[in-house]
């Protein structure tokens, strides 16, 4: 109960900093900045990026934004850009925002009373709705499945259960990378690992997953990630990369024979991704 006690608002929306990672020229950068101010005023907010241009400049000076520019950019592609943007970040707590995404008014707070529940978090991560060309979708066959996964993490004694983390990430990524909080004194100074494209936030989970620690999930829809065309997600699995990324991602948890039969259900959830109403993974 003592311990309990002392973990009491711990945490507060001045600690957050939505660190906004803008690339080339987005026409829904603007969009993502009013609903990160949205939330409460007393979180940070700022933009990182590798291509600096006109756009992410006038954006930035006209909201006031610090903006940070990666000058050493193009050696670890979009892990070395999220690794900059989250080293940007003075606050305790930060949110690799991406782009093209849209927060709830009630994100900061909401995600800071969550991690006041946790003895020693290392994430937080919130359930979350996708925009798509005809509309913002809050439930399909795809979400129920990435739902009904991380179901276990609904029950607060189990954000610090190895087994269970590692059991749920081994059939796929259910977390939503955006939706994601990470707590920066419980985490390397680079959590990203440069080589791969699709599955970098996979493969971050997949390392925090052996750490002691919580993972903190909320099953609130505390955010919006958009899928259009021209995302890197989309991008990476019409040259195929996203394949064989899954395999090795698979192979960390399962004998080769059980990777490769649960890839096949990947193939599925990627021609989903560039055809219809879901996505598959948590990526950008």
């Amino acid at each position: 109960m003592q311990q309990s006690q002392a973990h009491k608002t711990k945490y507060a929306a001045a600690d957050l900093t939505f660190a906004i990672c803008a690339y080339k020229e987005s026409p829904w950068l603007e969009d993502c900045i009013l609903s990160v101010r949205k939330n409460d005023p007393s979180v940070h907010v700022l933009i990182a990026t590798s291509t600096p241009n006109d756009l992410i400049r006038g954006l930035a000076e006209k909201y006031r934004i610090p903006l940070h520019v990666n000058v050493a950019s193009g050696e670890g592609g979009i892990a070395a850009d999220w690794n900059y943007c989250y080293s940007c970040a003075e606050t305790r707590l930060v949110t690799i925002t991406h782009q093209d995404d849209v927060y709830a008014p009630a994100y900061a707070e909401r995600v800071t009373a969550y991690l006041d529940r946790a003895a020693a978090p290392l994430i937080a991560f919130t359930d979350y709705s996708e925009i798509r060309e005809s509309g913002t979708v809050t439930d399909s066959r795809m979400l129920r499945v990435k739902r009904r996964m991380l179901r276990p993490l609904t029950r607060p004694e189990a954000w610090s259960a190895v087994k269970t983390r590692r059991r749920i990430l081994s059939f796929g990524n259910p977390v939503c990378c955006p939706s994601v909080t990470y707590v920066k004194e419980a985490l390397p100074e680079m959590p990203f690992a440069p080589g791969y494209r699709s599955n970098i936030d996979w493969q971050a989970w997949e390392k925090f997953s052996r750490m002691e620690g919580d993972f903190v999930y909320c099953p609130e829809i505390l955010m919006s990630h958009r899928i259009h065309e021209g995302s890197a997600t989309s991008e990476i699995i019409a040259d195929h990369d996203r394949t064989k990324e899954d395999l090795d991602m698979l192979r960390r948890f399962w004998p080769e024979p059980a990777a490769r039969f649960l890839e096949l259900f990947y193939r599925a959830g990627e021609r989903q991704n560039a055809a219809g109403p879901h996505t598959k993974g948590g990526g950008q």
